[in-house]
């Protein structure tokens, strides 16, 4: 699996621009993928904040995470530019029949594929070493291009797992 996205960052959007990460809990097929990101597309053309043009980004990261981008050095994401995207993520749950919104589903690269767990079972995989403390984990966390650069695929023991986790990482 090639992990190589930073290179498909914008370049000239500002280290802390703004980042929404939604995970589904499936990979979405070729054509849903092309559908999502026209979608996108189509999204970061309109999208604005109290009627000036948000420099925006959006796109499909391995077939199963959306990556929002807002770079506020022009103009601020406030509640309405920011609800609208919400919007369009909602949307796209409904149209794919898909949940982005569950934190509580963790994405893990396990043989060189994007694997989901719950939360619930984080210390079950741990102790039977389906995971391990060098295993990368997607941070979605990550609020801030910056952060999704140096902090977005991450091995568990570098990320807040490490404090869930009952035995040593």
């Amino acid at each position: 699996m090639n992990l190589e996205y930073k290179s498909l960052l914008p370049q000239d959007f500002h280290p802390g621009s703004r980042v929404w990460i939604y995970q589904s809990n499936r990979i979405f097929g070729m054509m849903e993928a092309l559908q999502i990101e026209k979608m996108l597309h189509d999204f970061i053309a309109g999208w604005q904040a109290h009627g000036d043009k948000v420099k925006g980004y959006g796109t499909l990261f391995f077939g199963q995470f959306i990556i929002l981008m807002a770079d506020e050095t022009q103009t601020g994401v406030s509640g309405c530019s920011t609800d609208s995207s919400v919007r369009l993520i909602k949307a796209i749950e409904q149209q794919f029949n898909v949940s982005m919104f569950d934190r509580q589903l963790l994405a893990f690269v396990v043989k060189d594929k994007v694997q989901l767990l719950p939360l619930a079972q984080l210390n079950h995989a741990m102790e039977n070493q389906f995971i391990t403390g060098d295993t990368l984990y997607f941070n979605n966390l990550a609020a801030t291009k910056a952060e999704l650069e140096k902090n977005w695929i991450i091995p568990v023991k570098e990320s807040w797992l490490k404090g869930r986790i009952k035995t040593a990482v």
